[in-house]
C-alpha cells in the first residue's frame, strides 16, 4: 500500500508541476510587460540627462494645421487621343507642355481608306435618294392595289437597308472628324484634320511624322485643367478639424509668398498604414503654372480654442503612437500614451488631458529617456 501511495504522489506532482511552471512564466511575462513602461535612473544618469519637469498649461490656440500635398488631375481630365480608324501622321506641331485651344487642328492624317468611306457615304446617299422616291411611289401604288404587297416589301427592305448603311458611314465620318452634312464630291480628300477636343495642354506626344497610327495607339495625351486640384496627406488625428468647403491656403517651397486659396471638396474615408488619408481641394482660380505633380505645402486654419498643451520636446513617438514621460518620484519615470491634437507655436495640444492633470511631465530630456527605455527592454 505504501508503495502504491508513493507512486500516486509522484504522478500527482508530475501532473501539476508543468502548470505551476507555466503559471510562473506567465506571471514573469506579465510582470515584465508591466515594468517596461517604468524606468528608474541613477543619480549619475540624472545629472547627464538634465531633466526638467512641469505641468500642462492652458493656452488660447489659433492654430493652423500644416500638411503636405501635390497638384493632381483626376483621371477623367486626362485625355488620351487616338485615331479610331487609323492612318499615317502627316503633320503635327504639338510638343509636351504646349497649350492648345478647343477646336484647333492638332494633327493631319492621311489614308486611302478615308477616300473609300467618303465615296461610300456619298454614293449611298445618292442611291438612298432614288430608293426613297421609288419607295414612296410603290407605297402609293399599294394603297391603290396597283402593285403586289410582296413587291412593296422588297423595295421597303432595300430602302431601310440603305438608310442603315448611310447612318453607319455617317458615324465613321464623324470618327474622322468630317461633318457628313457638309461633305460633297468636291470635298473628298485622303487627308483629315484632327481637332483638339478641349482647351488644355499636351503632356505626351507618342508619334512622329510618317508613322502609321493604329486605332489602338495613343497619339497624344492632353490635360484638361478645369478640374485640377490639390491632394493633401492629412494625419488621422487632424481629420476632426476638417470639413467640406473649409478654406485652405497652399504654396510651394520655392515661392512661399505666392498663395493659392483652395477649398476642401472631399475627404477620403480610408486611413492608410501611416495613419494618413487623402483630402482633395479645388483651387479658387486656376493658374497655368500650377503643373500636376508639383509638391505644395498647405495651411489649414482652425478655430480659436482654449486647450491644454505641452512643448513639442515633451512628446515622443514610438510604434506609431505618441507618449510623454511623467515623474512618479525622484529618479523614476513612467511612459504614458496620450492623444495629441494640433501643433501651435512649438506646443502640442493634449486631448486626453484629464489623465495628466497635476502630473509632473518631462519637458526636457524625454527623448533621452525613450532611448534608455528602449535599451532596458532589449
Amino acid at each position: 500500500m505504501k508503495t502504491f501511495s508513493s507512486i500516486l504522489s509522484i504522478l500527482i506532482v508530475s501532473l501539476f508541476s508543468p502548470s505551476c511552471n507555466n503559471s510562473n512564466e506567465v506571471q514573469n511575462t506579465e510582470s515584465k510587460q508591466k515594468t517596461t513602461s517604468v524606468i528608474t535612473l541613477s543619480n549619475e544618469e540624472l545629472k547627464n540627462i538634465q531633466i526638467k519637469t512641469d505641468t500642462m498649461h492652458q493656452k488660447n490656440i489659433s492654430a493652423v494645421i500644416q500638411v503636405k500635398g501635390k497638384i493632381d488631375v483626376p483621371p477623367q481630365n486626362i485625355l488620351s487621343i487616338s485615331v479610331p480608324l487609323g492612318g499615317y501622321l502627316k503633320y503635327t506641331k504639338l510638343l509636351p507642355g504646349m497649350p492648345i485651344k478647343k477646336g484647333e487642328v492638332i494633327a493631319v492624317l492621311e489614308d486611302p481608306n478615308y477616300i473609300k468611306i467618303q465615296e461610300g457615304f456619298l454614293s449611298t446617299k445618292i442611291k438612298l435618294h432614288q430608293l426613297e422616291k421609288e419607295y414612296l411611289r410603290q407605297k402609293d401604288l399599294l394603297s391603290n392595289k396597283a402593285v403586289s404587297e410582296k413587291s412593296f416589301e422588297q423595295i421597303q427592305a432595300d430602302y431601310e437597308t440603305e438608310k442603315v448603311k448611310l447612318q453607319s458611314l455617317a458615324e465613321q465620318l464623324k470618327l474622322l472628324q468630317i461633318n457628313p452634312e457638309s461633305l460633297t464630291s468636291s470635298g473628298i480628300s485622303k487627308e483629315i484634320n484632327y481637332y483638339a477636343p478641349v482647351t488644355g495642354y499636351v503632356i505626351k506626344v507618342n508619334a512622329s511624322i510618317g508613322k502609321y497610327i493604329q486605332p489602338t495607339d495613343i497619339l497624344f495625351e492632353i490635360i484638361n485643367p478645369d478640374d485640377i486640384h490639390l491632394t493633401m496627406q492629412v494625419f488621422e488625428k487632424d481629420l476632426q478639424y476638417l470639413d467640406i468647403d473649409q478654406e485652405v491656403i497652399a504654396y510651394t517651397n520655392f515661392q512661399p509668398d505666392k498663395k493659392y486659396p483652395c477649398k476642401i471638396i472631399y475627404i477620403n474615408k480610408e486611413i492608410k498604414e501611416d495613419r494618413t488619408t487623402e483630402v482633395h481641394c479645388h483651387f479658387d482660380k486656376y493658374e497655368p503654372h500650377l503643373i500636376p505633380g508639383t509638391y505644395m505645402i498647405a495651411d489649414i486654419p482652425i478655430q480659436n480654442k482654449i486647450t491644454y498643451v505641452v512643448p513639442e520636446d515633451a512628446v515622443v513617438f514610438y510604434d506609431n503612437k505618441t507618449y510623454v514621460f511623467i515623474e512618479k518620484h525622484s529618479g523614476t519615470f513612467e511612459f504614458v500614451p496620450i492623444k495629441t491634437g494640433v501643433t501651435y507655436n512649438n506646443n502640442i495640444e493634449i486631448q486626453d488631458y484629464e489623465l495628466l492633470k497635476g502630473q509632473k511631465i518631462i519637458y526636457q530630456g524625454a527623448h533621452a529617456l525613450l532611448m534608455k527605455l528602449k535599451n532596458t527592454e532589449e
